[in-house]
């Protein structure tokens, strides 16, 4: 049986559903739909993996976020003990693999069990009694509506849609060059061959409007072999409903062939939270007391509620966990924790992009800027104040001393990283083979603990620095750009103001010299922004660790934002940012990055590993924060020494 390990947050991404993977032994596998993630059984009890984020719930229209599964095996396996022999399930994919030795090429089952090895009777090591593994290909092909197949090797070769060839035999041939043109696909039965030349390319079609592909226009001349809707994950291979999408070849192990689409959120207390000790709620979502919970829930009677005595009645040897709280903070407690999945705003549409964004982030934007007190969330003043050319520029604050932030699955793309708004539920329906029951709906999820350090720009400040015509003429081609990449990829237009700008950048600054000043890697931390346009729009951003079982979670960010010391990591990092090693190069760019949507921003001065970044590395530019060669005075933070 093929089997693997992989942490339980990698199943989220980047290996989610749909997404391929190399296990150990070198096999390719692809993760299965959710559909069979959890399988009813008798030891089954699936809420003990539950994630409480009624917000994300609310966000995504679904019923329940769960954590992908540990496996627990079940060799002397204790009396009653659950979740045992959970395993997620994965296919062997791509289906058709070639020998080491004779090349050959044969297609095998997506569910095969072990490694094949070859069959081919003309193998010159089957006379040594002794068949060698085969290999997978290395190329596959897929659409940018999320379908993915094996490479068309039989039609690719025969140069037609439908080919005659009655038996073909085909081997995978190599020139030894290191471009596709020395791989050769050759059938021995027709004597026909072709070469990869181009099957990855991309081009523009004459006889009608938009982007179309070498693969789908030049595989059969004169009819166009498009996307045949294969979703292996889901089982679904050869016999999909076409899509009639361009086709497009690729290596299976290339970065645009999945982009898992993670929807997050810092948790925040509900306002019925207030009052209520964090002790109670601790108790009541530990694992055996929810376990509880969850039982004592079904046998209720429709409208009935739980109560305390219930509780402590149906928890029985684990009732001494709840003696230290009343019944009525015990029910005050229940009464949050059973009802944020019920909330009246929780049954609404999938909804996807930045314009969306706001509303969602708007309320962790009005609790992160006050002081706050619970669980999940402690947000507290530094210990004295700033000095006063610091918080003339940045007036608020706040050091988070404890956060939970929950990411969850929603779907995912191929071919390009971001999809449009309206395509949010169809990237979500490509995750399961069925669609859910109602009140069953659920994704993939999983929680990081952490700290982290807020900050807020002065709001008048700001507005006059929007106001002035050089930092718009600055912007100019950012939104250009912006705009024909989002014209060509069919995707809302971005609203690129200059605050994004200036709060994205500045994040990307702040967390390059954190990562010098106190040893944090790049990759352990993370920004989240908070803008909005307008008088009373957000200007924010938390920088806070990202990988919170790693590193980072004793305290050591939040004591970087006191008084002196952040003081210090904001002056270096304005002054370091006014120089870039690829200057003049980079100050004075038009254009640069990912889609061409950054100015001065590259490796040496203002990039990051994209998974610390919100928005792949564009919207960025130190002009706007510490000003140009030619005009020094255009930075918002040009006075900062």
């Amino acid at each position: 049986m093929i089997r693997g390990k992989i942490r339980r947050s990698q199943l989220v991404a980047p290996f989610g559903p749909g997404a391929m993977q190399v296990l150990a032994d070198g096999t390719s596998v692809i993760t299965a739909g959710l559909d069979h993630w959890f399988v009813p059984a008798d030891t089954l009890d699936q809420e003990e993996f539950r994630i409480h984020e009624w917000r994300l719930e609310r966000l995504l229209g679904v019923e329940a976020l769960y954590s992908p599964p540990d496996y627990r095996s079940s060799y002397k396996r204790k009396q009653n003990e659950y979740n045992t022999n959970i395993r997620v399930p994965v296919l062997r994919f791509p289906a058709w693999s070639f020998c080491p030795r004779c090349r050959a090429l044969t297609q095998q089952p997506l569910h095969i069990p072990e490694r094949p090895r070859c069959a081919n009777t003309g193998c010159p090591r089957q006379k040594a009694n002794w068949a060698p593994y085969l290999a997978q290909v290395p190329f596959v092909a897929l659409c940018e509506r999320g379908h993915l197949q094996d490479f068309p090797w039989n039609e690719w070769v025969h140069r037609s849609a439908t080919p005659v060839c009655r038996s073909p035999k085909l081997k995978l041939k190599t020139l030894g060059g290191g471009t596709l043109a020395s791989q050769r696909v050759v059938c021995e039965s027709c004597h026909k061959e072709r070469s990869l030349e181009g099957i990855t390319s991309v081009e523009r079609s004459r006889e009608q409007e938009g982007e179309t592909t070498f693969l789908t226009m030049n595989l059969d001349k004169g009819t166009d072999f498009s996307c045949r809707g294969a979703m292996p994950w889901l089982g679904i291979d050869a016999h999909g409903k076409p899509c009639g999408a361009p086709l497009r070849g690729s290596l299976r192990g290339a970065s645009n062939v999945y982009y898992a689409l993670v929807k997050s959120s810092i948790f925040i207390p509900q306002e019925t939270l207030t009052g209520v000790d964090p002790a109670i709620l601790e108790v009541l979502e530990e694992q055996t007391i929810a376990r509880v919970r969850s039982n004592a829930r079904d046998l209720l009677d429709e409208g009935e509620q739980l109560t305390a005595k219930k509780l402590r009645r149906a928890a029985k040897k684990n009732a001494f966990r709840l003696e230290p709280f009343t019944d009525t903070d015990i029910e005050a407690a229940l009464a949050i924790l059973e009802n944020a999945a019920n909330d009246p705003g929780s049954a609404t549409q999938v909804t996807s992009g930045a314009a969306d964004q706001a509303p969602f982030r708007y309320e962790e934007f009005a609790r992160l800027r006050n002081v706050l007190e619970s669980a999940e969330l402690v947000v507290r003043e530094p210990a004295s104040a700033y000095a006063a050319d610091v918080a003339a520029l940045v007036p608020r604050i706040k050091l988070i001393e404890k956060l939970r932030e929950t990411r969850v699955l929603s779907g995912f793309n191929r071919i390009y990283a971001e999809s449009s708004a309206s395509d949010a539920a169809t990237r979500m329906a490509l995750l399961r083979r069925h669609e859910p029951a109602p009140g069953a709906s659920w994704l993939p999820a999983y929680t990081v603990l952490g700290e982290g350090i807020y900050l807020e720009l002065d709001s008048e400040r700001l507005l006059q620095w929007e106001s002035e015509q050089a930092v718009h003429d600055r912007l100019h081609p950012i939104i250009g750009h912006s705009e024909t990449v989002a014209e060509g990829r069919h995707l809302i237009p971005r609203d690129v103001s200059p605050r994004l700008v200036l709060l994205h950048t500045l994040a990307h600054l702040l967390i390059n010299q954190l990562t010098y000043e106190c040893g944090y890697s790049s990759a352990s931390l993370r920004e989240r922004l908070y803008v909005s346009t307008g008088a009373e729009g957000m200007c924010g951003l938390l920088i806070y660790t990202a990988a919170g079982d790693s590193e980072g979670t004793l305290g050591g960010l939040v004591r970087m934002g006191q008084p002196e010391r952040f003081e210090n990591v904001l002056r270096n990092a304005i002054s370091n940012s006014r120089w870039c090693s690829s200057d003049p190069v980079c100050m004075e760019s038009r254009g640069q990055g990912p889609d061409s949507c950054n100015l001065a921003a590259c490796h040496s001065c203002a990039l990051l590993p994209e998974t610390a970044c919100e928005e792949f590395n564009r919207f960025l530019d130190r002009g706007l924060v510490a000003g140009t060669l030619d005009k020094p005075e255009l930075g918002f933070f040009s006075g900062l020494d």
